[in-house]
């Protein structure tokens, strides 16, 4: 067997074995290396999804943070709700989770849930109390706004998994008069522990745009789509948003 094809056969085994693609020459792989600065560098662009995803390295911070946009086309904004608050189904579309609870419901826009995510082998797992909160339309402002900050101190730490320290996210859905959600998310995340360089890098890189598709298969299924279970606080469509907006009947 020639060097070229033993290197070829030992990279494919530890590409399997730490659940990375194998990227062709030329592939995402330049776009895992490129070099940061602290203004968004474009890092993925799927036009046929219309989801971009960026990067950036922030002062202060030990890792990369990350944005991700993109439209939902035809969903309505109840299935939305639905689909979000649906936690203990997370592990169906979110990035490599093994287990999600909801922990309390302080409020029907208040929640607190407990996850663990699956780390690339070789590493142990990450656990994480998430704190979310949604921000309702108000008659400034025609968006609903899903806030999550990690709460490490919640529950008692529970080896061998790692704590981690940050999992801050912010998700913003604008209803568009065309019928689609226009949604831009981004985010932070601290892994907690000792993590190589290449690991935290790989989820930061490919995490924002497992998600962004994940949710954009999820909104479509019909258990999200046609029920008729009432959501827990309104939000509105855009022409919906403007008629309250005119009549004075959404908060300053």
């Amino acid at each position: 067997m020639s060097r070229l094809l033993k290197a070829l056969c030992a990279m494919a085994t530890i590409m399997a074995v730490t659940h990375l693609p194998v990227y062709a020459a030329g592939d995402d792989i330049d776009e895992l290396q490129m070099k940061l600065t602290n203004q968004w560098t474009l890092v993925k662009n799927d036009k046929l999804r219309q989801i971009k995803t960026y990067a950036r390295l922030e002062d202060g911070k030990q890792y990369r943070s990350f944005k991700a946009t993109m439209v939902m086309k035809d969903v309505k904004p109840e299935t939305l709700v639905r689909f979000l608050l649906d936690f203990e189904n997370y592990g169906r579309w979110y990035w490599q989770v093994l287990e999600t609870k909801l922990l309390k419901r302080v409020s029907p826009t208040e929640y607190y849930i407990y996850m663990v995510h699956k780390a690339p082998a070789g590493l142990p797992d990450r656990d994480v109390i998430l704190h979310a909160t949604v921000e309702l339309q108000t008659a400034t402002k025609n968006y609903v706004m899903l806030r999550v900050e990690a709460e490490p101190n919640y529950l008692p730490a529970k080896p061998p998994l790692v704590r981690m320290i940050a999992e801050d996210l912010t998700f913003k859905f604008t209803p568009l008069e065309n019928g689609d959600i226009a949604v831009e998310s981004e985010g932070y995340v601290d892994p907690g522990g000792k993590v190589p360089s290449w690991a935290a890098n790989f989820v930061q890189h490919s995490a924002p745009y497992s998600v962004a598709l994940g949710s954009l298969r999820m909104v479509k299924k019909e258990e999200y789509a046609k029920s008729t279970e009432p959501i827990p606080f309104p939000i509105y469509n855009y022409q919906d948003y403007l008629n309250k907006q005119l009549r004075g009947l959404l908060p300053q």
